[in-house]
């Protein structure tokens, strides 16, 4: 028996989600479809991060046991003749007996990208949020300077932990233009149910100035989801890196 350690990227457009749902197409489900197919035997994948509906990775970890004859080469080289195309296999590897996507990982990338100009995006439509309105950036930065560090972030999640189930440290979060595209990159040691997105679209109701910089104390003290602003959509998300 064997610990593997397998490294995806996937477009998340046709999957609702990461996990595993009935009824439902995930990259986890087609995963876990692909490695029983080819290893007759039941497989259990945990990846380092569930990625919401329509959210993207570019690095995506995961983990699983395997009682194969298999080499890591020829698993790779069936996965990637199994899979659809909208999920690549990039790496596969043995990994260390304790080595756990999710409980190893110690540091999370995530950037969102916003196409900020009133000229349609036809051709990234479907990796970027449309925001045609100018965006006040130094207004935006001023504001994610105050949410970096060590908080609870109970008011930017809509899951239902608080105190220190909800607690998380911010290392940085970086504000750039590129072009007419804003990408919004954040660091940290681990985020909470659509926490990337509330806090996208609470720094984009700064730059749109609907908010400002200051409140993001108060929003963050009141652990309350609705004093935040609202989830920017999924399609401008992507789980970037992952630091073990």
């Amino acid at each position: 028996m064997r610990r593997i350690r397998l490294i995806v990227s996937y477009d998340g457009t046709n999957y609702c989600g990461w996990q595993i749902q009935e009824n439902a197409v995930t990259v986890e489900g087609t995963l876990t479809d692909a490695l029983r197919k080819w290893l007759k035997e039941d497989i259990e994948i945990h990846g380092s991060g569930r990625t919401d509906a329509g959210v993207h990775a570019r690095m995506q970890v995961c983990s699983f046991r395997a009682d194969t004859d298999k080499s890591c080469a020829e698993l790779l080289a069936l996965l990637r003749e199994y899979l659809p195309e909208d999920i690549g296999a990039l790496a596969l590897e043995k990994a260390p007996e304790r080595f756990h996507a999710r409980l190893s990982a110690v540091r999370k990338t995530y950037i969102y990208r916003v196409w900020n100009s009133d000229a349609p995006c036809v051709f990234e439509r479907k990796y970027v949020h449309a925001e045609p309105r100018p965006l006040d950036l130094d207004a935006m930065r001023r504001a994610a300077a105050q949410l970096c560090g060590r908080h609870e972030f109970s008011a930017f999640s809509t899951g239902k932990k608080t105190g220190r189930a909800a607690t998380r440290t911010i290392e940085s979060i970086g504000i750039e233009r590129c072009g007419e595209e804003v990408r919004l990159t954040y660091t940290g040691d681990g985020f909470l149910y659509n926490m990337v997105r509330i806090l996208t679209g609470t720094l984009l109701e700064v730059g749109l100035g609907e908010r400002r910089p200051a409140d993001m104390e108060a929003i963050l003290a009141s652990h309350s989801r609705a004093s935040a602003g609202f989830t920017a959509p999924a399609q401008g998300l992507f789980l970037w890196d992952v630091t073990y």
